[in-house]
């Protein structure tokens, strides 16, 4: 009889414990994730990014697994879409991106 609730209990702590990882470790993991598509999914011409590497620029060309970023006058850099860290939707200047 003993022996019986020991085990039940020692089940019942390893899954409030699984319970526990999945909330604090894998659900968020997920929605960062859904959230970085649906990012990627809504990049647009004319929205400010940063890369992960620190670059940062305003989005001229979007292709389907690449997008061209133009940093500067005259010169665009093709990055792969997982590159991007962040983006800043918002109203750019109109002579920006050409």
């Amino acid at each position: 009889m003993f022996q019986q609730s020991a085990l039940t209990q020692n089940l019942l702590f390893l899954a409030l414990i699984a319970i526990w990882g999945y909330f604090l470790l894998i659900r968020p993991q997920q929605q960062q994730q859904k959230k970085f598509k649906d990012m990627m999914a809504n990049i647009k011409k004319n929205d400010e990014v940063v890369t992960t590497s620190g670059i940062h620029g305003t989005v001229a060309i979007v292709k389907e697994k690449t997008i061209v970023v133009r940093v500067d006058e005259g010169c665009r850099i093709e990055f792969d879409k997982e590159s991007i860290a962040s983006i800043k939707t918002g109203e750019v200047k109109a002579e920006v991106v050409k």
